[in-house]
């Protein structure tokens, strides 16, 4: 096999990405945590719904370190269902999606758990009050 000098394999050059993303620092469940503690959480829950995961956490999110949220949600129906997620903060600002966000692939099984992560755009400190909002919607 013919080597290239001064051009680095294709090998490695992926082995080195794949090591600078895995070393890249995930929030650790302590800091999902300690985004949250003390903060005065109000829930509103559908009854075909329980909350599996609310957990925050801080990211960058176009060019700052902003709050993110993720919520979880397990279908505890008998029908596939699609849940709207809102979360309303004390300073005014608000988030929320669908979840599954399209339905394309389908809607939450029952039995099974959907996600979302919502970024909160120039939040960069910890919220003292939270209410989350989970609903169904029409598919």
């Amino acid at each position: 096999m013919k080597q290239v000098k001064g051009v680095m394999p294709l090998g490695v050059f992926v082995l080195a990405l794949t090591i600078i993303f895995m070393m890249s620092p995930a929030p650790s469940n302590a800091e999902e945590a300690a985004c949250i503690a003390g903060a005065k959480i109000d829930q509103s829950i559908a009854s075909e719904a329980t909350l599996e995961e609310f957990s925050c956490f801080f990211k960058k999110f176009e060019g700052a370190e902003v709050v993110h949220f993720k919520v979880a949600v397990k279908n505890v129906s008998d029908k596939p269902q699609r849940f709207r997620v809102h979360i309303f903060l004390e300073n005014g600002k608000a988030v929320g999606g669908l979840i599954p966000r399209k339905t394309k692939k389908g809607l939450v099984e029952p039995g099974a758990t959907g996600s979302f992560v919502y970024p909160v755009n120039g939040m960069t400190e910890k919220p003292q009050e939270v209410m989350l909002n989970v609903k169904t919607v029409m598919p």
